[in-house]
């Protein structure tokens, strides 16, 4: 049996770019802030209530954190609570968006992702890499693929030994 001499790495040399969307992961705490803790019996907020807990609750504790406000109790909340959470989070927090975690994290990477220069990928056969962190949310792979789309000469799914074509430009 012959060895061979010259192992040739055919994915080294394809010039395939990995975009990895793990690089744009923001790795600071996610918080979610359930205001249903702040209702009374769990169904109604009462303003003088809520106003009390605002002044004194300790705010510094969401100091460089990723918020997100929520309800998940079956309630009517007036608007202006969660804005007055906001507020008073905002001096602290790194980020604060309206929704759960996966909207916080759909947020964070939009963000993120839209800091990139696209024209660095112009003509360029790109790889997103796939089966990565489980914090990397759907929508992520749903922005970089309509950010990329316009310039890229190709996108595929998943690994540059294995991937799933997503995108080729015809020319």
């Amino acid at each position: 049996m012959d060895i061979q001499e010259n192992i040739v790495n055919k994915v080294a040399s394809s010039g395939l770019i990995t975009f990895n969307l793990e690089d744009y992961l923001d790795k600071s705490d996610r918080i979610l802030y359930d205001i249903k803790d702040n209702l009374f019996h769990g169904l109604i907020l009462k303003e003088q209530d809520f106003r009390a807990f605002v002044k004194e609750h300790d705010w510094t504790q969401y100091q460089d954190k990723n918020v997100a406000i929520t309800c998940t109790a079956d309630a009517i909340v007036p608007t202006w609570a969660y804005m007055l959470l906001a507020n008073k989070m905002k001096p602290y927090a790194k980020e604060i968006v309206f929704g759960d975690l996966n909207t916080l994290d759909t947020i964070l990477f939009a963000k993120s992702l839209a800091k990139i220069n696209v024209e660095d990928f112009a003509g360029q056969r790109v790889v997103v890499k796939g089966c990565a962190n489980p914090l990397i949310p759907v929508s992520a792979y749903v922005e970089v693929t309509a950010l990329l789309t316009p310039v890229v000469k190709s996108i595929m799914y998943g690994e540059p030994c294995s991937t799933v074509p997503i995108f080729k430009r015809k020319d």
